[in-house]
């Protein structure tokens, strides 16, 4: 699985638990997980504060918990505290390894920009916080079955 976090503005108050040094302003963090092989949304928490919670501490409050011994993900830099019994991130020991990585990458970073072709997403949410991971869920969903019906993500050639 590949993993990343995306930060989604949020209208409040200023908050330093939901600042994001990102945006500069008010935002909850959401982590995407795509199945590698298939390009299949195959996780997704949150939301998290990104004030108090970068990636890695995303990653160790939920999936790691989840993952079996062994079992590692493929991560940005922002993931380094968990390398190497749980992620697989930069630096690679191989040129191979960092290019066949970064498509893996690419892809993930594809499905983060569809779904922010839902305003809800793109623009600061200014709605009651307690339904944004209601509609996260939803787009998740929708933008999953867009690539299944029309829309497919390139795929990756990936060795473990």
């Amino acid at each position: 699985m590949s993993l990343d976090a995306a930060d989604k503005l949020v209208t409040m108050e200023y908050n330093k638990h939901f600042y994001s040094f990102k945006f500069k302003n008010m935002a909850v963090r959401y982590e995407v997980g795509l199945n590698i092989k298939t390009s299949d949304i195959c996780w997704w928490s949150g939301p998290y504060p990104p004030g108090d919670m970068n990636d890695d501490m995303c990653f160790q409050n939920c999936l790691a918990k989840w993952l079996p011994p062994g079992e590692r993900v493929e991560t940005d830099k922002g993931y380094r505290a968990s390398f190497p019994a749980s992620v697989c991130c930069p630096p690679y020991e191989s040129a191979e390894r960092a290019e066949m990585t970064a498509r893996v990458r690419l892809r993930h970073e594809t499905v983060n920009r569809r779904m922010n072709r839902w305003n809800i997403l793109k623009a600061p949410y200014r709605h009651d916080l307690m339904n944004h991971q209601a509609v996260f869920g939803a787009i998740a969903c929708m933008t999953q079955l867009s690539f299944e019906n029309g829309e497919p993500l390139f795929q990756v050639d990936y060795d473990d």
